[in-house]
């Protein structure tokens, strides 16, 4: 039997998988299967793929209402694997769990006890939570016997120093948990890693990784030690992403109570779902939409995105006291060659200095041979991560207090 461990990503209508074969003592997992199960229309479809990217398996059926997306995609997953790969021993399920609060620092064996304090936590991060519990429940269901593993988003940004955890209010608030916490930390870790074998020299300085797709942060990196993130208290905050708002004055929000009359429920849906380059724009959330429209509010958007990216950039690039790398990742960021341009002009005050020609063709080093900045592309790999920290907390036995 090869010892393996599944990873899953559950949002509201789709979950990202992956099958991953344990590796040696110091070997990364290597990922066998890649997948994903999705709701579209009145559909429920399942598309894998091997591990170097080809097709393997496709499948759809109608929606059969009665049963629950999560339940019943987690029951074809394993349908699909055990006759895939009938020798493989899944040890553990890895989940991806954006809101870890003050609680957890590090990944953890789920028990009863963290789902309780998982699901206090929903109000932090409505968009997220509640799918990626929704997926733990539903493993728990489809695979009795394996382990499950939650692997925090928040966790890599823990060990923030205070002026960059806390907001300006009564200390009673910083005490009961109103923190920066920030976000994307499977993300950054992996580009971390990813660093400190492609570039020794520049993982151990200062870095300022950009985490562009349709979820969007920025973090300043010391060390391989998260610093400051752009994102705070929720998945709100800072750069404008696909349908979420971003950096925004609550003052706006007292507005929208006070004299639009919205309530609660409304503001948060209009921020989480209806704002972003969605609602900036009135045209997609999609980059690719909006690069190749010609509507002038398209291109406001791209112009605003690009703005808060370069406003973040100089604001980590202060609190690292100075720079020495960049790293653009996450699906805007390693493909959209003309955002990151536009990001990056001008900013020779920093040391950057662009290649175009790199740029176009994505390549792993984009900034020129003469930029004392050094500017790197670097897929981000999540799934990898979560696989390492699942084994890692299974070998040792880790569990919640």
């Amino acid at each position: 039997m090869t010892r393996c461990v599944v990873t899953l990503n559950a949002g509201s209508s789709s979950i990202k998988f992956a099958l991953f074969e344990a590796g040696g003592e110091d070997a990364a997992p290597t990922p066998l299967a890649i997948g994903l199960a999705e709701m579209v229309g009145i559909e429920r479809r399942l598309t894998i793929r091997d591990g170097a990217g080809a097709k393997i398996h496709e499948a759809t059926r109608a929606e059969t209402p009665e049963a629950p997306f999560h339940a019943e995609a987690l029951r074809r997953i394993l349908a699909w694997r055990q006759g895939a790969f009938p020798n493989a021993e899944v040890v553990a399920a890895g989940h991806r769990v954006v809101h870890g609060g003050v609680y957890f620092t590090k990944p953890v064996i789920v028990t009863d006890e963290v789902l309780r304090r998982l699901k206090e936590l929903t109000p932090l991060a409505p968009l997220h939570q509640p799918h990626n519990i929704a997926g733990i429940l539903a493993a728990r269901e489809a695979w009795p016997h394996v382990e499950q593993v939650a692997c925090f988003d928040t966790a890599f940004h823990r060990d923030h120093p205070f002026v960059n955890d806390v907001f300006a209010l009564p200390r009673r608030f910083y005490d009961e948990g109103v923190r920066r916490y920030g976000f994307h930390g499977l993300s950054y870790e992996y580009i971390v890693d990813r660093l400190r074998r492609i570039a020794p020299l520049y993982a151990a300085g200062r870095v300022v990784v950009a985490h562009l797709g349709n979820g969007a942060s920025m973090c300043a990196i010391r060390d391989g030690h998260s610093i400051a993130s752009s994102m705070g208290f929720t998945a709100l905050d800072g750069l404008p992403m696909g349908t979420r708002c971003g950096q925004l004055d609550p003052g706006v929000v007292l507005y929208l109570m006070q004299e639009k009359n919205m309530t609660a429920e409304a503001i948060a849906d209009l921020l989480y779902r209806e704002s972003g380059l969605k609602g900036l724009s009135g045209v997609s959330h999609d980059m690719r939409d909006l690069e190749a429209s010609d509507r002038p509010e398209a291109q406001q958007a791209i112009e605003y995105f690009v703005f808060r990216i370069r406003r973040e950039l100089g604001g980590l690039a202060a609190v690292l006291e100075g720079i020495d790398a960049i790293v653009f990742c996450g699906g805007i960021g390693e493909h959209a060659w003309r955002v990151r341009q536009q990001v990056l002009e001008g900013m020779e005050w920093i040391g950057v200095e662009l290649d175009r020609t790199a740029n176009r063709a994505n390549a792993q080093v984009i900034s020129s041979e003469r930029s004392r900045t050094r500017v790197f592309v670097i897929p981000t790999d999540e799934e990898a991560m979560i696989a390492r920290h699942t084994l890692a907390a299974v070998d040792a036995g880790v569990a919640a207090a």
